[in-house]
């Protein structure tokens, strides 16, 4: 018997299961699989549950096939979004959907070989829906904006292409006929010149987590870190910051810089980031128009991306990770059968 190709099962010759002779099922469960899990685990997967010898090797190989072809998906949904009129040329002939949505985005950390550790820019798009709620300060139910339905994209590299096909998605889903929207995220510079490019109309939050954490900071830099003090300071100014008067927080800031020299400049940053983000802390006009205030959609996001391609020893080369992001974030988003059919082209026979 010929020795076997490298990286191949001896059975994998015996049974001719080269590439023209995959089944589409056969392909279609091992590129969901790699979604999921490693290529080694979603071999073992496949030889316990359907008994399909195939090697890891042999795994990714149809990742790396199914996964150009869904970026190539995405490129061609790109340069469809970015060649239609913007929204307010759409407007008027459109109907107004009855429900409001929302984007939210964010960046983790993937290490990539003879590069390091790169950001990978995550972006959600999701339906907001109105659900009785507990609130945390009061105890009482009552009716909060919630992300619903959420969809995912990923992109390693640069803003530009990453807000093109996080715009790309946001009107795949219906974002022009939206009643209002909304995007979401942290203080980064990145993010709202994305969100100022492409949802330019949308109300735009801070993340009110991100927001109470600098809050913190803030208290501790003037009280003390873990002070009573520093707590009561918090809680004296977080009642300020939710009204909307972040502009109020940062003056404070800035004057109690005059009489302290040794954080001065750690307080006028604080300052600087409420008073630049005033108009995105808005907490309390949002949650009662039924917009959720915080960015945690995107954060379990992140945490979901890197759960696959950030574990124990994991080390990418770029290709073979950005051929698996369109996988993964099709799994994520629960619409990999839909995105299958996107991508597949049987094989001629």
């Amino acid at each position: 018997m010929r020795p076997a190709a490298a990286g191949l099962f001896p059975l994998d010759e015996q049974l001719a299961l080269w590439e023209r002779h995959w089944s589409e099922q056969v392909a279609k469960q091992a590129v969901w699989l790699s979604g999921l899990v490693t290529f080694d685990k979603a071999a073992e997967i496949l030889k316990a549950m359907g008994q399909i010898q195939m090697s890891d090797t042999s795994v990714w190989r149809r990742v790396k096939r199914w996964g150009r072809r869904g970026q190539a998906l995405e490129a061609t949904q790109r340069a469809v979004a970015m060649a239609l009129p913007p929204r307010p040329e759409l407007s008027a002939g459109e109907v107004t959907r009855l429900t409001d949505m929302g984007v939210a985005l964010d960046g983790a950390m993937v290490h990539i070989r003879t590069e390091g550790w790169k950001e990978l820019k995550v972006g959600c798009v999701f339906d907001v829906e109105l659900q009785p709620t507990r609130e945390p300060q009061t105890g009482d139910v009552i009716e909060m904006g919630h992300a619903v339905n959420t969809s995912y994209v990923a992109h390693l590299g640069g803003p530009d292409v990453f807000g093109q096909t996080l715009w790309a998605e946001a009107r795949q889903r219906g974002w022009t006929q939206a009643r209002d929207t909304i995007a979401l995220g942290d203080g980064a510079t990145w993010v709202w010149n994305l969100v100022s490019e492409h949802f330019y109309d949308s109300r735009q939050g801070v993340d009110w987590y991100h927001a109470a954490e600098h809050l913190m900071r803030a208290a501790h830099l003037l009280k003390g870190e873990g002070s009573p003090a520093a707590r009561q300071w918090f809680h004296e100014h977080d009642t300020v910051l939710f009204e909307g008067h972040a502009d109020q927080v940062a003056t404070r800031l800035r004057a109690a810089a005059v009489h302290q020299p040794k954080v001065a400049d750690d307080l006028r940053r604080e300052a600087g980031y409420f008073q630049d983000n005033q108009r995105r802390m808005q907490y309390l006009e949002l949650r009662e128009d039924g917009f959720p205030i915080g960015s945690g959609m995107v954060e379990s996001a992140c945490k979901q991306f890197r759960a696959r391609f950030a574990g124990p020893g994991m080390r990418w080369s770029r290709p073979g990770l950005e051929r698996l992001l369109p996988v993964r974030a099709a799994v994520m988003s629960r619409r990999f059968d839909a995105w299958w059919t996107a991508v597949y082209k049987p094989p001629l026979n």
